[in-house]
């Protein structure tokens, strides 16, 4: 009989985990389940000291969480790279996103800017104050809440110019990606995961964390992500 697991997530790498456990599960015999929150409610929910077996967050939270003593000294293994890309609504104008300058244009001309209370959206915020343009944009920026994809504001009319990770975008109906940031401002962020402080299946959750790591390149780039 096989370990049970459970695990916890920010949104980004919902998808991709679900396809990574359910391989792990196939070749191992254990059970993994993952429930993908908001990123900020899942570092809080760990640092709670909620009974998960794996937590998979940017790679600054699983350092605080580490900090904090919520995950198992030198478990930490990088799972995904996951880049930013531009969205609109089906159907709107495509706006250009060739350079530095194009994007910082295209945000000027949008009525409405979306981004993520992820990784993703410090970094946006950080852009703007690095182009000299936050207070300009500032009444037009919109928020999602946490766990709501920034690309459902954006098929719901909401919001005109939507930034987010690829791999929240991808699934999305209503929507068309136009494309990732160019490489100059390009956002990545690394999502790694940890063994919880408060597993009881610790040799169980390292296992299913090197599989993790090390395996399901294909399924990573499906979801719009590198392998770590």
């Amino acid at each position: 009989m096989g370990a049970t697991l459970t695990g916890i997530s920010s949104m980004a790498t919902r998808l991709v985990l679900a396809e990574l456990a359910a391989l792990h599960a196939q070749r191992s015999g254990d059970s993994v389940t993952f429930e993908s929150v908001g990123g900020v409610d899942a570092a809080r929910r760990v640092q709670a000291g909620e009974a998960f077996d794996v937590v998979v967050l940017a790679a600054d939270a699983i350092d605080k969480l580490l900090a904090a003593g919520r995950v198992v000294p030198g478990s930490k293994v990088d799972v995904v790279r996951s880049g930013v890309a531009v969205a609109v609504r089906a159907g709107a104008p495509l706006p250009d996103l060739g350079s530095e300058e194009a994007v910082r244009r295209a945000v000027l001309a949008a009525r409405t800017i979306g981004y993520s209370t992820g990784p993703s959206g410090v970094a946006l915020t950080r852009l703007f104050e690095r182009w000299g343009i936050a207070a300009q944009v500032a009444q037009r920026v919109v928020q999602a809440p946490p766990g709501v994809p920034v690309g459902t504001l954006v098929a719901r009319g909401e919001v005109e110019l939507g930034v987010q990770q690829l791999s929240e975008l991808l699934p999305l109906e209503g929507i068309t990606i136009v494309g990732p940031l160019p490489p100059a401002i390009q956002i990545e962020t690394t999502f790694s995961a940890a063994v919880c402080a408060a597993s009881t299946q610790a040799d169980a959750a390292r296992a299913l964390l090197a599989f993790m790591a090390s395996e399901g390149a294909e399924i990573k780039q499906r979801h719009g992500m590198q392998p770590a």
